[in-house]
C-alpha cells in the first residue's frame, strides 16, 4: 500500500518535471537579436536597432554599452514592449562602444547578439558640416548691411550677395579653382 501511495504521487511529480523541464528548455531555444545598427549617430548620442525572428516569444529587450577597451559598462532593460530600438545617450565624443542585444521572454534572456562597434565622432566634426550654412547666413547679412548703407543707390540693379563675400563681390565662394 505505501508503494501504491508513492506511485500515485510520483507520476504527477514526473509529469510536472517533464513540463517544466520543456518549458525552459523551449524558453533557451529565444534567438539573438539580428540586424543589430547603429543610427543618428552623434558625438554624444546614437540610436541602436535590431530586428527579431518571427515567433520567439519576446516581451524586451536588454542592451549592453560599453566603451572599448574599459570594463564598465552600462546596462538597459525595457519589458512590456515591441519596441525595435533604444537610444544610447551620455556618450563621449571621439570614443568607440560595443553594443550587444539580448530579447527577454517569461522565462529568461536570449544569447546577447554579436557585437556592434561604433565611434563617436568629434564634436567639432559635426560643427564642420555646418560651415557652408554659415557661410551663407553670413552672406544675406552681409546683402542687408549693404541696403541698409546711407550712400547704398537703391536704383543701381544689385547683384545678390548670396555666392559672395566682401573679399569676392562677384560670387567667388561657390566657384572652384580644381
Amino acid at each position: 500500500m505505501g508503494k501504491q501511495g508513492f506511485s500515485a504521487v510520483a507520476l504527477p511529480l514526473l509529469v510536472l518535471g517533464w513540463f517544466t523541464v520543456s518549458v525552459t528548455a523551449g524558453d533557451s531555444a529565444l534567438s539573438a537579436p539580428v540586424n543589430v545598427t547603429i543610427r543618428e549617430l552623434e558625438a554624444n548620442t546614437a540610436i541602436v536597432t535590431w530586428e527579431i525572428l518571427e515567433g520567439d516569444p519576446v516581451i524586451g529587450f536588454a542592451i549592453t554599452q560599453q566603451k572599448k577597451d574599459v570594463r564598465m559598462l552600462r546596462y538597459i532593460q525595457e519589458v512590456n514592449t515591441t519596441t525595435r530600438s533604444c537610444a544610447l545617450w551620455d556618450l563621449e565624443e571621439d570614443t568607440e562602444y560595443i553594443v550587444h542585444v539580448q530579447s527577454i521572454s517569461m522565462g529568461g534572456s536570449s544569447p546577447p547578439s554579436d557585437p556592434v562597434s561604433f565611434r563617436t565622432p568629434r564634436e567639432s566634426e559635426k560643427l564642420a558640416s555646418t560651415g557652408p550654412g554659415v557661410i551663407l547666413l553670413f552672406c544675406r547679412q552681409y546683402d542687408i548691411i549693404k541696403d541698409n548703407e546711407p550712400n547704398n543707390n537703391k536704383d543701381k540693379a544689385k547683384t545678390s550677395s548670396e555666392c559672395s563675400t566682401p573679399e569676392h563681390p562677384q560670387g567667388g565662394l561657390l566657384r572652384s579653382n580644381v
